[in-house]
């Protein structure tokens, strides 16, 4: 597949998004893209959210843990569903209640503002280093594949990137994502299944042993009970998962602003519910294909491992038909995710930093969220630009956004206290507390080993939520 053919398919792949784009655009309000006027059919909603959970981090990394992690991730999914549980039945019926369109307002009127102010600002953080270290690795893998080729520089790839983002959701924000969100998932799906279909074909497995196949080998060992202190042990990483789907998914505001765009709060727990059965789903059908595609480059002496081992294989060895299937995926994983990240972010800024409904009139609004929405954009670009030019040492990325996740623990914290206690909190402080917090547990983190003779691996989320939680106790209002 030549240069010119790769082109013309991804351009034509926008140009559907950006088509979808005029549609769902027309007599758009800062409602629109906001909440999409909270006219989003559910199911729609529900599989448009798989696309945007799994990243196109997700897209090569999953397949290439199993040489190394076997199915041990099923069982932080497996947790994940405990996670999604609390979600529907506890967080949505709050949000609706108190009809949020930003989920951290919920933290003013609770403690106040500067504790508002500080739960919205680490999602900003968070999400603008999270949101760039998933483009930047998708950018990396389309500049290898074809833009070093064709003499195109990584600032100017990466800058294209966001701007196309930007020109499907500037206008109508969330309510198009929702669209474009549900096509883009479905051609993930496609490229992951009809992928595993044509390795399966190679490898000799048919159809009907397929499953059977999977479950008979060695590299599909998914419960691991016997080193307590490994990372990989069930019951850390099983109860972690609930963790990080309560806080990656119910208190973060990307996430969130889906939901809250169905009509009623049964649509919404209806959407979290089939949502949670069809994501454990896809990911079991992702780390089969990691499976397949491990199995394929061993029998072939194929030194592909790791987030090579996808791309690689698609590029070389499984022929153009695959190749075409592992772009669009790629493509549709990370830019479903990116997409609502970057309009997630101008509602956070525009609401909860900037006051935009407080302070100007419905006009002006528009103009600040639309001006907002194009520094965000810009900022990414920055960030993705700066990963790949100042900092260089992909060590160090990585651990950049590990500790963006890191600034999930204090908005499992301060969430915790509120919806569990009835502690008031000298609201000042609140701000030195979660700053703390992140720290604290990284230093812990990086000598847990050495202390304690134990790995906190994905627990490392409930310590920094638990150390929030005990600081918020150390400032309550007598």
């Amino acid at each position: 597949m030549n240069s010119t053919q790769i082109i013309l398919l991804i351009a034509s792949y926008f140009g559907v998004l950006i088509l979808i784009s005029y549609f769902t655009g027309k007599k758009s309000t800062n409602a629109t893209f906001f909440s999409a006027d909270k006219q989003s059919p559910w199911y729609l909603v529900a599989f448009g959210m798989i696309g945007a959970s799994l990243s196109g981090v997700t897209f090569i990394s999953v397949p290439g843990w199993i040489e190394a992690s076997q199915f041990s991730y099923m069982q932080v999914v497996l947790g994940y569903i405990i996670g999604y549980l609390v979600i529907g039945t506890v967080l949505l019926p709050l949000y609706y209640k108190l009809n949020l369109t930003s989920i951290y307002t919920y933290l003013e009127e609770r403690f106040g503002t500067y504790s508002y102010k500080t739960g919205a600002s680490f999602f900003l953080i968070s999400r603008i280093v999270g949101a760039s270290f998933r483009l930047y690795l998708v950018a990396n893998v389309l500049q290898i594949i074809l833009f070093d080729d064709l003499g195109i520089q990584f600032w100017q790839t990466v800058t294209i990137t966001v701007l196309l983002i930007w020109l499907y959701t500037f206008k109508s924000g969330i309510k198009t994502i929702v669209w474009t969100d549900t096509l883009q998932t479905l051609f993930m799906l496609i490229a992951v299944g009809a992928t595993i279909y044509f390795v399966s074909n190679d490898l000799g497995i048919s159809g009907g042993n397929l499953l059977g196949y999977i479950l008979d080998s060695d590299l599909s060992k998914t419960f691991f009970f016997d080193d307590v202190k490994s990372g990989n042990y069930f019951w850390k990483q099983f109860i972690s998962g609930a963790f990080i789907a309560i806080v990656m998914t119910g208190l973060d505001q990307d996430m969130m602003q889906k939901n809250l765009t169905c009509k009623t709060l049964k649509d919404a727990q209806k959407n979290m519910f089939w949502f949670t059965i069809v994501l454990t789903i896809v990911n079991f059908v992702f780390l089969s294909l990691g499976l397949l595609l491990t199995v394929y480059a061993q029998q072939n002496g194929i030194d592909a491992h790791k987030d090579d081992l996808f791309p690689i294989l698609a590029k070389n060895h499984l022929g153009v038909g695959v190749f075409v299937l592992f772009l669009l995926g790629l493509i549709a994983a990370a830019y479903s995710s990116a997409d609502s990240a970057l309009t997630a972010l101008t509602t956070s800024l525009s609401i909860d930093i900037l006051n935009i409904e407080k302070r100007y009139d419905d006009k002006k609004q528009v103009k600040v969220r639309k001006q907002i929405h194009i520094l965000i954009s810009f900022l990414l670009i920055l960030v993705i630009i700066a990963f790949k030019y100042v900092i260089k040492d992909e060590s160090v990325i990585a651990k950049l956004f590990v500790f963006a996740g890191y600034t999930y623990g204090p908005l499992l914290g301060l969430y915790a206290f509120g919806l569990f206690t009835k502690l008031k909190v000298k609201d000042k402080l609140v701000p030195i507390i979660a700053i703390l917090s992140p720290i604290l547990s990284y230093i812990i983190s990086l000598n847990s080993l050495k202390w304690l003779g134990f790995e906190f691996g994905f627990f490392i989320l409930i310590l920094n939520g638990l150390l929030t939680f005990l600081g918020l106790i150390l400032i309550r209002r007598q």
